[in-house]
């Protein structure tokens, strides 16, 4: 990644990110933060189904397999779908934190064409923190750990309470989130949305 936003670059006070106790294991697969989420929800018909696993320190790998209701170009991934892919996966790793945080900024560099029937491979890593602001970066391969990187993306999520879903999500969801039965899932709700 290029890396050269000044809104990117960490300032010098920043820290090195720190594991949160509680965060899953090392290859623990994270599961849906919700379902209805295009990212990773398993109720979305077309939606990624991006499949995030903790890793070591503050980082994550994912995949998902490039599908036809995911192309831009014939044959081709949509770009907007590959920075949907880095953004779902780079959010992940709030997990690891144990913060409730959203997307203030993502720049992605498009490297190489990605054909539908592609599995693609995320790894994304938190690289500082410096008070409420998480930086973080992300390259996907095409075909396995090791392929050619097709996509990458540096990014800055800020920190915010769960008051800013309840406040600016359309209360109809909301609500339904809200009555769930399933604690767990009602909190991993509010994760991770912009």
């Amino acid at each position: 990644m290029s890396g050269n936003s000044a809104a990117l670059q960490p300032p010098a006070d920043a820290v090195p990110p720190v594991r949160h106790p509680d965060a899953p294991a090392p290859g623990e697969l994270l599961g849906a933060h919700y379902g209805q989420c295009f990212g990773c929800g398993d109720e979305q018909p077309h939606g990624l189904h991006l499949e995030a696993r903790a890793g070591e320190g503050v980082s994550i790998t994912a995949e998902f397999t490039v599908q036809p209701a995911h192309q831009g170009a014939p044959g081709l991934a949509h770009g907007g779908v590959l920075a949907t892919a880095l953004d779902e996966a780079l959010g992940s790793l709030n997990w690891l934190l144990r913060t409730i945080a959203v997307t203030g900024r993502l720049e992605t560099d498009f490297v190489q064409p990605v054909p539908v029937g592609t599995v693609l491979h995320l790894e994304a890593e938190v690289t500082a923190v410096a008070g409420r602001k998480i930086y973080c970066t992300a390259t996907g391969r095409i075909g396995g750990p090791e392929g050619p990187v097709a996509v990458r993306a540096d990014a800055l999520f800020i920190e915010v309470k769960v008051d800013h879903f309840i406040d600016h999500g359309r209360q109809e969801e909301i609500q339904a989130t809200m009555e769930d039965p399933d604690q767990v899932r009602r909190a991993r709700a509010f994760e991770v949305n912009p």
